[in-house]
């Protein structure tokens, strides 16, 4: 018997990334069973129907200029975006495309790769943020501050940095060892969290060290309004080994544009601005 070659559809059908060919306004022509596989949609389901209206509304922008390059002559191998899935869930594919004009088509060959965007969200979320507390890393606050300090720029709004440090500290871990410290912190680290209007930032850059940052702050004094609440919601008592233990917090203040317009300046003033804090007030067991 002579070998003969099945026809491409039926190759296709073999791969485990979804194949697809769409005329030039987007329409399917073709889905390999891998589409079905990765989406769940039948290809009875999708011939005739528009490629965006399987896409996740938030990508189809995106898509739509992608599209146009590919169209445009320029082959695109690692295009990301997300699909929806016949049951509603979003399925994150990457697609290799070309625009072929002899046949006014265009092929495109998906691959899913949600656990993988996974496992890079969950990385970006440790290259940003604090292991043991959760709270933004000194990274992750210094593009936060950019922002907001360019934001300031353009509506003229004030903006203030709060730079935190815990009195107490080195007695708390003393009497209950670091894990009692840890966790400490992480209270710490929650009650801040809760005590800030949505839009601020607190962030931990140091062992007992946070800065807050609160955009469209009008001037000092309402910084040092948070302040004191922020002061007042940390001066709880604990318990630790059995003993009652008062924390407390020394808070410097930074505003831009008074104390500076820039990152560094800023940071540098609040950190300045807490020592002598520190140094006014003696504290037998200060950090």
């Amino acid at each position: 018997m002579t070998p003969t070659l099945p026809i491409p559809a039926e190759i296709l059908d073999l791969l485990p990334d979804a194949v697809c060919v769409v005329d030039q306004d987007g329409h399917y022509l073709f889905v390999s069973q891998g589409f079905e596989r990765i989406l769940g949609y039948r290809p009875d389901e999708v011939l005739g129907r528009r490629t965006f209206e399987f896409i996740h509304p938030d990508d189809r922008d995106d898509t739509r200029q992608q599209a146009v390059q590919v169209m445009s002559g320029i082959a695109q191998r690692h295009f990301r975006n997300r699909y929806l899935h016949r049951d509603g869930h979003a399925v994150d594919m990457l697609w290799s495309a070309n625009w072929h004009p002899a046949h006014g088509v265009r092929i495109g060959v998906g691959r899913e790769v949600t656990e993988l965007r996974r496992v890079e969200r969950e990385l970006e979320h440790l290259a940003a943020h604090d292991a043991l507390t959760g709270l933004p890393n000194r990274y992750r606050l210094q593009q936060t501050l950019e922002r907001a300090l360019a934001q300031a720029r353009v509506s003229g709004d004030g903006l203030a940095l709060l730079y935190v440090d815990l009195d107490g500290f080195k007695t708390a871990n003393d009497l209950g060892g670091h894990e009692a410290g840890d966790r400490l912190l992480q209270d710490v680290a929650a009650r801040l969290t809760e005590s800030l209007r949505h839009g601020d930032t607190a962030a931990r850059v140091g062992g007992d060290e946070f800065v807050i940052v609160l955009p469209a702050c009008r001037d000092a004094e309402a910084a040092r309004h948070v302040a004191d609440a922020l002061r007042t919601r940390l001066r709880m008592v604990y318990r630790l080994a059995e003993r009652p233990f008062q924390l407390d917090a020394s808070v410097g203040i930074a505003w831009c544009p008074r104390d500076g317009s820039d990152a560094a300046t800023l940071l540098a003033h609040a950190d300045r601005e807490m020592y002598a804090v520190k140094r006014r007030v003696t504290r037998p067991d200060a950090a």
